[in-house]
């Protein structure tokens, strides 16, 4: 499993958000959509925060891949659903956007966006 540098977990935890674009099953990529990123650790989470409904998290799930795009870097991701370090996650959505009004950052702490958290995994 490939790691991200230093560099691309500085340059995208200083992004306000991510461009995200799920891999089709034919594995063509979607339209991107812009979401919010967060650093914890050495690992980067994204939430949809319409849950599993969500149109671009529904297209991750045949083959869980996306390109993902922030602080300048692109990269092609795999993405692992989890439910580990949720308030550690909910912590770090609320320190980086707290600029935001509460209730957008909320969106992001509800139990529906906690169901459809998924870690960033580069792909080599």
């Amino acid at each position: 499993m490939s790691v991200w540098t230093s560099e691309e977990l500085r340059k995208i935890a200083a992004a306000d958000d991510l461009r995200i674009q799920p891999r089709r099953s034919d594995g063509t990529l979607q339209k991107a959509v812009i979401i919010w990123v967060v650093r914890l650790g050495d690992d980067l989470y994204v939430r949809s925060v319409r849950g599993r409904t969500s149109g671009w998290f529904r297209g991750i799930q045949g083959r869980h891949e996306a390109r993902v795009l922030a602080g300048g870097v692109e990269k092609d991701v795999t993405l692992f659903e989890t439910d580990d370090a949720n308030e550690a996650i909910d912590a770090a959505y609320r320190s980086k956007y707290r600029r935001y009004a509460k209730r957008i950052v909320d969106s992001t702490l509800s139990e529906q966006a906690h169901g459809a958290t998924l870690k960033l995994v580069p792909r080599s």
